[in-house]
């Protein structure tokens, strides 16, 4: 059994932040406009709440006596750790962009509760593409730190098996992306399973972090390429 501060994290990560992005997407989906300061004011507070979320879980981390390589943030080789972060990073992000072409391209029908998502949430102007960037970064970041981190190596300290380990944080992860509804849930745990995999395969975030933010990153300009409306104004501050 996990320590009770270790405990009270897992029943965050699982349960309240799941919870919380489902209930604040649902209030932005039920408002017929966001404004560019209400997504900035959006981006800027998950920014700070995803740090201070890290902050605590990292203390508790510190004062139980997990190091830096268990949590897959210790030494490491450079090389293979680069080729892998560059590779990935090319794959992923051609197949998010093609993706999302594919999927703008359909009609809105089809797509309805994405096409809203991204009316009310991606960036339109060039200081909100700067602070989603900024966001990307805190997310890829803080997300791998906690799932990839924190959870495969709480759950390692407990001696379960690597398949199940990988599987629990995929799930978990998969749940933080609620608000994106079924598809949203499936595909990010998915990812967490080759995430998880990668992570353990070379002991390092690194990776993964790269690749998160690329998909993140990627969702911003080619979501916004292909998914906001098309009488939308062109990009300007």
């Amino acid at each position: 059994m996990p320590p009770w501060d270790f405990l009270l994290i897992f029943l965050f990560l699982t349960v309240v932040l799941p919870w919380r992005g489902r209930m604040r997407i649902r209030q932005l989906l039920a408002r017929p406009y966001v404004s560019s300061a209400e997504r900035l004011t959006l981006y800027a507070a998950t920014i700070i709440f995803q740090w201070l979320l890290v902050a605590v879980t990292a203390w508790r981390c510190w004062t139980r006596g997990v190091n830096a390589a268990q949590l897959g943030l210790g030494p490491f080789d450079g090389r293979p750790i680069l080729l892998l972060s560059l590779a990935g990073t090319i794959s992923l992000g051609i197949l998010h962009w093609f993706n999302l072409r594919r999927i703008g391209h359909l009609s809105p029908e089809l797509h309805g509760q994405l096409h809203e998502f991204a009316k009310r949430v991606l960036p339109r102007t060039s200081v909100e593409m700067l602070l989603y960037f900024a966001l990307s970064l805190t997310a890829a970041t803080c997300e791998e730190f906690l799932y990839r981190g924190f959870v495969m190596a709480a759950l390692a300290r407990l001696g379960w098996p690597l398949w199940i380990i990988v599987a629990a944080s995929a799930a978990m992860f998969g749940l933080a992306h609620l608000y994106q509804g079924r598809g949203g849930v499936t595909s990010t745990c998915l990812l967490g399973l080759v995430f998880g995999w990668v992570r353990i395969a070379y002991g390092s975030l690194i990776p993964v972090m790269v690749w998160h933010a690329v998909v993140d990153v990627i969702a911003g300009i080619a979501g916004r390429r292909y998914l906001l409306p098309r009488e939308q104004e062109p990009l300007s501050s």
